[in-house]
């Protein structure tokens, strides 16, 4: 018998020390079997335990370590422990975007141009991934891209939601059933449906839209596990890139973005849920399918290569049939471990160009410029960003029948620790500024929908009394609200008056000098992320689209700087808000 059975005879699973609450104590089964599921998610473009932005290996707060590479270690040495033919890999999606390593394979040199094989699909198929599911940020890059790495992948790539706008069939593999051989008794088959995030409608329309539909998680689980139980599956997975609390940052138009825990509730035969997207560590959750009774276990190992899930399934033999009699799982954290010199290797040409890529100086600033204070007060930095954007739309309306409208831009403060240095700035500096892939678009708002939109946008400040005191801690990402949905506008002039109750906050609102009226037409500068939807900011989704050259900011930004050589304040830093109570400001300048 092979070693990496965990075999009790005349015990069952109570020697294991497995039994869950409410299990039945029936006859001792003949033989119990234990195997482990192992699961990453949302690694984001992380291959090596490296920042690109900081230029040096990565590290936070708390030590974490990131990347395929710690990863690879910590399976190799599960791998060794339990035995290999007693261990399944899954990935719960958002591979293809997060890091200039995926920036440089999709936009630099790609993958779809060159015919090189995607980095992260190089280290995936190395380390031995036997199923992942599709992200959102998989559709960033468009469809050929995606399809190039899927094909480039050993595992699965698995999306069963992911359908077909014009026939509704599937269109990437629904399922996988993975056999694992046991020494002298019958195989245990792996039943795994792939999952991905409805927000893909939203956040990637130009990419997908009249291309693929995104239904709902549960009833296309509620489709398709009964498929899988029907060819034989003993045990069955959802891998989901959605995160648990049922909510979604979008409105009811769509299926709901976060509904792995719905899933678990609602679609019988599911025993564990592996799930991903919301960046969370969840070692162990456990959830009643209302319908069974039965309790299914949940599990997300955090972002980045940070965390592993390991999900340990007991199962005993009863009149011939392999049963799931007890589960458990936990979260370990990849700092424990080195990374796999093989992984290490295998990255290093990709990873050495895309150090040599973004280390590229490609302007000179006037002065050092920190985006530090930029979510409580108007940076010169962000107002770069407002700079390029407004510029860019400004010229592209020229000649169109919207071109005496005034221009207006929004940015929010993506990094707080974004910094350009004084004298040369590389396309990291810009990168960390600007750390998300988006494209610029322009949209036709009026004055009160403006108001409205700003009004919004300050829900993001605590409330606080005129003369109480300032604590930095607390006065931002009021209700938890990020920093990226703290959007500041160029182009007009308002204050903020955080004494005021949400809704009633937005002072002064002018432009050139002169109030703002409710039927002021402009046209605002807006990434593809908040036009789309995100953030569930009001009006913008609705609004007429007057420019979408699918221009990247990022590389907007890049190239407006190396044009012109250097950055100075002095040409675009404009002071146009500031926060208030009851018209005194709240900070000097």
């Amino acid at each position: 018998m092979s070693s990496a059975i965990r075999l009790t005879v005349g015990a069952g699973v109570v020697a294991l020390g497995l039994l869950l609450p409410g299990t039945p104590a029936t006859a001792a089964p003949s033989h119990t079997v234990k195997i482990t599921i192992m699961a990453s998610s949302d690694v984001h473009g992380n291959a090596l335990n490296w920042d690109y932005y900081k230029n040096a290996e990565y590290d936070d707060s708390t030590h974490n370590d990131v990347g395929l590479a710690k990863i690879s270690t910590m399976v190799s040495k599960i791998r060794a422990d339990r035995g290999a033919d007693h261990t399944l890999l899954f990935d719960s999606g958002d591979t293809l975007q997060g890091t200039p390593l995926d920036y440089y394979y999709a936009k630099v040199e790609p993958i779809t141009s060159t015919g090189e094989i995607h980095p992260m699909a190089k280290a995936m198929n190395a380390i031995g991934y036997d199923a992942v599911t599709l992200g959102n940020h998989e559709f960033n890059y468009g469809l050929p891209l995606l399809g190039a790495w899927v094909t480039q992948m050993k595992a699965p790539v698995l999306g069963a939601n992911a359908v077909s706008a014009t026939t509704g069939r599937p269109a990437y593999q629904p399922y996988v059933i993975k056999t694992m051989k046991v020494k002298g008794e019958k195989p245990i088959k792996v039943g795994v449906l792939g999952l991905t995030n409805p927000g893909v409608a939203i956040w990637d329309k130009a990419n997908v839209d009249g291309k693929l539909r995104f239904l709902d998680l549960v009833e296309t689980a509620k489709k398709w596990v009964p498929v899988i139980r029907g060819l034989g599956a003993d045990v069955v997975l959802v891998t989901a890139h959605a995160g648990d609390d049922g909510m979604s940052s979008y409105g009811s138009d769509l299926p709901v973005e976060n509904a792995a825990a719905m899933v678990a509730e609602q679609v019988p035969g599911v025993d564990a849920v592996l799930f991903g997207h919301a960046h969370n560590e969840v070692p162990q959750r456990f959830v009643t399918n209302k319908v069974t009774g039965q309790q299914v276990l949940l599990t997300e190992p955090g972002k980045w290569g940070q965390r592993l899930s390991v999900v340990d399934f007991a199962l005993a033999k009863e009149r011939g049939k392999w049963t799931v009699t007890s589960k458990s799982s936990t979260t370990l954290n990849t700092n424990t471990v080195a990374e796999d010199p093989k992984i290490v290797a295998l990255m290093k040409e990709s990873h050495d160009k895309t150090v040599g890529y973004v280390n590229k100086v490609i302007a000179q600033s006037a002065q050092e410029l920190s985006a530090a204070e930029s979510p409580y007060k108007d940076t010169p930095i962000l107002d770069y960003i407002q700079k390029v954007q407004t510029d860019l739309v400004g010229k592209a309306l020229a000649g169109t029948a919207d071109a005496s409208l005034p221009v207006l831009s929004i940015a929010a403060p993506f990094s707080r620790t974004a910094v350009f240095p004084a004298g040369p700035v590389s396309v990291r500096d810009m990168a960390g500024l600007y750390v998300y892939d988006n494209t610029l678009l322009g949209v036709k708002l009026n004055g009160a929908q403006i108001k409205d939109f700003l009004e919004y946008s300050a829900k993001y400040f605590a409330q606080v009394a005129p003369g109480a005191p300032i604590d930095l801690a607390t006065l931002t990402n009021a209700g938890g609200m990020p920093d990226y949905n703290y959007d500041q506008l160029s182009g007009v002039t308002y204050d903020i008056d955080i004494s005021k109750p949400v809704g009633q906050r937005i002072v002064g609102l002018s432009y050139q000098g002169k109030p703002v009226t409710a039927d002021q037409q402009f046209v605002v500068a807006i990434n593809n992320y908040r036009q789309s939807g995100g953030g569930g900011f009001p009006h913008v989704s609705t609004a007429p689209v007057v420019y979408n050259a699918q221009v990247e900011i990022r590389q907007a930004l890049i190239e407006y700087a190396a044009a012109n050589g250097t950055i100075d304040p002095a040409t675009f830093a404009e002071a146009n808000w500031k926060l208030v109570r009851d018209g005194v400001p709240v900070f000097e300048k």
